[in-house]
């Protein structure tokens, strides 16, 4: 809620349960539209995956359906912590053994045409997530995450928060300047890019730094 010109409201217009509750609690508690949600957040980047690791579409998109129904059942043992992996690497990790998985079952066919390639497949399958994209690429794709990202919380936050954080974050104008031109304390301004970027961590996790 704005107040006097000086505040932006705390929490978007969905409330303070869907602003604090993560992509990944939903997921652990088995909510169907968190589902939904995964799939189009993430859905394009582990397809990528697939197509930049060798796999055809028609199997890439076996392998996107067989790398989220072993999210769907391995969601409930990840635990998001730092020391040990983010979810985006967590997520790498099950693509990947999907891949490995298709490639080795082509390798292992007797005659199979393209065991070669199968093969090449498999030892060019890095075994960790790079922390940072590799090439522009990769810049593109998480990119394109964080803009869907963005078009899933906006209805959450009224005009003038939305305005101030996007301002500061993507227009990279300073905290004052944005506060002068929407008649609100700098103040204000810090607390809506908080307020948003803390919810788009909440949906991303890792992605966001």
């Amino acid at each position: 809620m704005v107040r006097g010109g000086n505040t932006i409201e705390q929490y978007g217009s969905t409330g303070p349960g869907s602003t604090s509750t993560s992509l990944l609690c939903r997921l652990q508690a088995h909510d169907p539209e968190s589902w939904r949600q995964l799939t189009k957040l993430y859905g394009p980047l582990v397809y990528y995956w697939c197509r930049r690791f060798g796999l055809n579409p028609t199997d890439a998109a076996d392998v996107f359906q067989e790398t989220f129904s072993a999210v769907s059942i391995s969601v409930d043992r990840f635990q998001k912590d730092q020391a040990r992996g983010r979810f985006r690497g967590w997520l790498w990790t099950i693509t990947r053994n999907k891949i490995h998985d298709h490639f080795r079952s082509q390798a292992g066919r007797e005659g199979a045409v393209g065991g070669t390639e199968a093969q090449r497949g498999l030892a060019e399958l890095p075994e960790q997530l790079a922390e940072s994209p590799i090439d522009a690429e990769d810049r593109g794709q998480l990119g394109s995450l964080f803009q869907r990202a963005l078009e899933t919380v906006r209805a959450e936050f009224e005009s003038r928060t939305w305005d101030a954080f996007w301002r500061v974050v993507v227009g990279q104008h300073t905290p004052r300047a944005v506060a002068a031109d929407l008649g609100i304390s700098t103040n204000a301004v810090h607390q809506a890019k908080s307020r948003v970027l803390r919810r788009l961590r909440a949906v991303l996790g890792d992605v966001i730094e």
